[in-house]
């Protein structure tokens, strides 16, 4: 089976991965991962990659679709994947199609899009605390610290990240809703969209998703 999981940030992404990672037996390929990975390995992609990160730009769509073609050719990949992190723009959905055209190894099957209320995420992200010990991690409301502002484990202050803080979190989510409408769109009227309620419980969501995929094989 060959899906691509979408969903705007805190919407529980890296959970249902994981899951369904599991229960379909497919390898799940994250546009995060690949990226890190390629440039510890000091990869030809990596090292042009690293530049752009270096910097703090976005690393160009034909790099990142580069190692995505590297990571489907591998022989793990043969009886599918599953897709995290991308596409996440209309061009870069048009540049996946042709690739997999292009590599004649079937085209996607399923686009599962965890729908979550903007004002969640922010709950759910801007909740986070992180130790300046440690580095371990809490949320002010799923999982706060014994004591409050300090960590359990180490006893340091915990605080909050940039990326955790409201006006960030509410940059990016601004910046997803532009990117991912004409995505859904696309797919959509392709037939391949799957919406799923991600504010339930992970499992819960994760019942629905693999529900969603079976009653459209």
């Amino acid at each position: 089976m060959r899906v691509a999981l979408l969903g705007p940030p805190g919407s529980g992404k890296g959970t249902q991965s994981e899951v369904l990672r599991d229960r379909l037996g497919v390898p799940h390929i994250s546009s995060g991962d690949l990226l890190r990975d390629a440039v510890a390995r000091g990869t030809e992609l990596g090292r042009a990659a690293k530049g752009f990160m270096d910097r703090g730009e976005l690393v160009p769509d034909d790099l990142v679709l580069g190692m995505i073609r590297e990571r489907l050719q591998a022989g793990d990949c043969n009886e599918g994947w599953l897709l995290d992190g991308f596409p996440r723009t209309l061009a870069q959905a048009e540049a996946l199609d042709r690739l997999l055209e292009n590599e004649g190894r079937g085209g996607l099957q399923h686009v599962v899009s965890l729908r979550v209320p903007l004002e969640d995420v922010v709950v759910r992200l801007g909740g986070r605390r992180t130790c300046g010990g440690c580095g371990r991690l809490y949320h002010v409301k799923f999982q706060p610290p014994k004591a409050d502002g300090t960590c359990d484990a180490c006893g340091a202050a915990l605080v909050t990240r940039r990326d955790d803080e409201e006006a960030t979190i509410r940059a990016r989510l601004g910046v997803y809703e532009r990117q991912t409408a004409p995505l859904l769109a696309y797919y959509s009227k392709r037939g391949l969209l799957r919406e799923v309620d991600g504010t339930a419980a992970p499992s819960n969501v994760s019942g629905e998703i693999l529900t969603a995929l079976k009653d459209r094989r």
